[in-house]
């Protein structure tokens, strides 16, 4: 039975992703060498535990018997490797850190310089990513999220900042299209929508009633880069965070509309409870925490970054 361990995580992985295809991807082999390790395991438990639903691969009935027990085993697996990187006390080693767009790619990088001029011996790893990843197996040793951890797998977090948002358009929609004067105004116009990961349009919950939503929406986009350009393209009115609002660029020819419009998102920093008493990722928390309450008002109200030239 030892020889099939290996293959106990492409099964989680094509149960998780519902595809071989999103599960090589994740794992960094192909599609056809997942589907034969599945296939291996299938032979010997000699019962399928896959069946495809709707262009999905979903566990079947003993498939799910099967891998209630592999998440227990990835637990336990996820704890030693916790316990390992818990025990090393040197300042010396990687850290990584999760963020998504407009925070992972063009703040930390200017935040993390800082740090690294004071230690250049504990190596910073940025990953950008819309979703939350799991840090309970040790995909980030930090992460700066849009949502409270909770108390799922002994996560801890801080609430640091709250970000405000507003509506922007181009001043090329507006000179075509007009300026919206009250939120009702809204259902006349066209809209730029960003949908995160469960896919739903990310949109002010006081705006929600059917006639201050936008009349026909123009762009829709899983990432805030392409939402940010649709905008400055002038597909429409969409919403931005302040402080990615490019609007004091005047090449952009960008501003707000609706100004008494205001809805804010908290920031979190979060750590495995683990992970947070290694020396060198408790330093990288409490800098990155340090940094988004120098930067508070950058990420309120869209004032200059103390770090980032050009955010």
């Amino acid at each position: 039975m030892n020889k099939y361990w290996a293959d106990f995580p492409i099964l989680l992985a094509v149960a998780e992703s519902g595809s071989l295809t999103a599960a090589g991807d994740r794992l960094g082999i192909s599609q056809p060498t997942a589907g034969r390790r599945v296939r291996a395991l299938e032979d010997y438990f000699g019962a399928p535990l896959l069946t495809k639903e709707s262009s999905r691969l979903v566990p079947t009935a003993f498939g799910e018997a099967v891998l209630t027990r592999i998440r227990r085993m990835q637990e336990e697996a996820d704890a030693i490797d916790r316990a390992r990187a818990g025990a090393d006390h040197s300042l010396a080693g990687p850290v990584i850190l999760s963020g998504t767009q407009g925070i992972g790619d063009m703040w930390l990088p200017y935040v993390m310089q800082n740090f690294h001029a004071d230690h250049p011996e504990t190596q910073i790893e940025i990953i950008v990513e819309q979703r939350s990843v799991n840090l309970a197996q040790r995909e980030a040793d930090i992460a700066i999220r849009w949502i409270s951890p909770g108390n799922q797998n002994s996560l801890i977090g801080r609430k640091v900042v709250s970000a405000g948002f507003g509506l922007y358009a181009a001043q090329s929609y507006i000179q075509r299209r007009g300026r919206p004067l009250v939120p009702e105004d809204m259902c006349e116009h066209d809209g730029v929508m960003v949908a995160l990961g469960n896919a739903t349009d990310f949109w002010p919950e006081i705006m929600e009633e059917p006639l201050r939503r936008p009349k026909n929406i123009t762009f829709r986009s899983n990432s805030f880069h392409a939402h940010s350009h649709a905008i400055i393209a002038g597909y429409g009115i969409g919403i931005l965070a302040h402080f990615k609002s490019p609007e004091s660029d005047t090449s952009f020819a960008i501003e707000r509309v609706l100004p008494d419009t205001d809805f804010s998102e908290d920031l979190w920093v979060v750590a495995h409870e683990d992970l947070r008493k290694t020396p060198r990722i408790r330093m990288v928390y409490d800098y990155v925490v340090e940094a988004l309450l120098l930067d508070r008002k950058h990420f309120e109200t869209g004032s200059p970054s103390k770090y980032s030239p050009s955010f």
